[in-house]
């Protein structure tokens, strides 16, 4: 075995593709594909017996994805860094592989730019494909959105459906002894609203929460 080589372990469920890929990265010089596995399990007992530099490992593979579990295993035990391959773009995938410890993931009908991937992993500069890191963008946003909702919702649970009131007429601009007068409660009723308010969303007035209620979108 040649020392300069880059050494490729594929793993890979379909036959056809295995063969495919294999004779394809068997015409670069500078790559060797020290072994093959069907599954992810047989992809993790055969890094343990093999050294590779690079595992392409197929995500999805007996209908489910393993390879993400074989991924964080072979991360976890062995030096090679692993580049994920699948049929599809699927935000959700993409995303967990990158949790698993890929340092790439690609679609395999881009399959011609597969040794120059190996490349980038195997010198540790692996620069995230542009159509995966837009899906990735996306992804978080998708995250950063849904993080934001949930956040919402646990503060409007928190207030109760007077403080949510009092906090709507002080962001339209009335003083507390107008809400006073439009509940017709005193104005020590309106305080303890306001000082549990505060309590609740933080700030240093009233002004101050009910502008942070309305940024929010409790309001």
């Amino acid at each position: 075995m040649d020392n300069n080589r880059i050494r490729v372990v594929i793993v890979e469920d379909d036959p056809d593709w295995l063969r495919g890929l294999q004779s394809y990265l068997q015409k670069e010089g500078d790559i060797e594909v020290v072994g093959t596995a069907s599954s992810g399990e047989a992809g993790v007992e055969l890094l343990e017996r093999v050294e590779a530099d690079v595992v392409l490992m197929d995500i999805m593979m007996s209908d489910s994805p393993e390879g993400l579990w074989a991924a964080a295993e072979i991360v976890k035990c062995s030096g090679a860094r692993v580049v994920m391959l699948s049929s599809m773009e699927e935000k959700e995938m993409i995303f967990e592989a990158f949790k698993a410890g890929a340092v790439d993931y690609m679609v395999k009908s881009n399959f011609t730019e597969i040794p120059a991937t190996i490349r980038s992993a195997y010198a540790n500069r692996s620069a995230i494909h542009p159509s995966v890191a837009a899906q990735m963008r996306e992804e978080f946003r998708r995250l950063k959105q849904l993080e934001h909702e949930v956040r919402v919702r646990e503060l409007k649970n928190l207030l109760t459906p007077t403080e949510i009131q009092v906090l709507d007429l002080i962001e339209k601009g009335h003083t507390q002894t107008q809400i006073a007068d439009k509940f017709v409660v005193s104005i020590r009723t309106i305080k303890v609203h306001v000082g549990n308010i505060l309590k609740k969303l933080g700030g240093k007035s009233s002004k101050e929460a009910a502008q942070k209620a309305k940024d929010m979108g409790i309001l």
